[in-house]
């Protein structure tokens, strides 16, 4: 597959806007994995294949282990794998991801809202959100996958 068009050459100013959306996700409290389990598992929802690629690239450099990644996907059949934390992370991107079902539910929010801060519930939001985009653009763009 070739790629259509390449959205930061096109149009740079809308993927500048963009990239400050990253530069966002850098400086914030949840952990790079957690972030990198929200993109891969919104990745595989979406079935972008450029940000599976990438982000299991990065998930792996941060020590995060085959077994989950590969697991990601039926995290719920393998729940001694994942902290509580992290349960109810994956449970908020899907729900977030798929936001036409029925969008985060009250059970998941009042979980959440156990475990994090309006702060780090913000952030999961926010997280969730910027991948679905990203999701967005590699698909509609075809962004290929990596070669190496």
């Amino acid at each position: 597959m070739n790629n259509r068009l390449n959205i930061a050459k096109t149009d740079a100013a809308a993927y500048k806007a963009m990239l400050g959306l990253i530069t966002y996700l850098q400086n914030i409290s949840l952990s790079h994995t957690w972030q990198e389990l929200i993109k891969i598992r919104a990745s595989q929802i979406n079935g972008c294949a450029h940000c599976l690629d990438l982000h299991t690239r990065d998930a792996v450099k941060l020590g995060e282990t085959p077994q989950r990644i590969y697991l990601l996907n039926a995290w719920r059949e393998a729940l001694e794998l994942y902290s509580v934390e992290e349960q109810v992370i994956l449970a908020m991107t899907e729900e977030i991801t798929l936001i036409n079902k029925k969008g985060l539910s009250e059970d998941t929010y009042n979980k959440a809202k156990e475990l994090f801060t309006e702060q780090q519930i913000a952030e999961i939001i926010m997280t969730v959100i910027i991948i679905n985009s990203y999701n967005r653009i590699g698909i509609s763009t075809l962004m290929p996958i990596s070669r190496n």
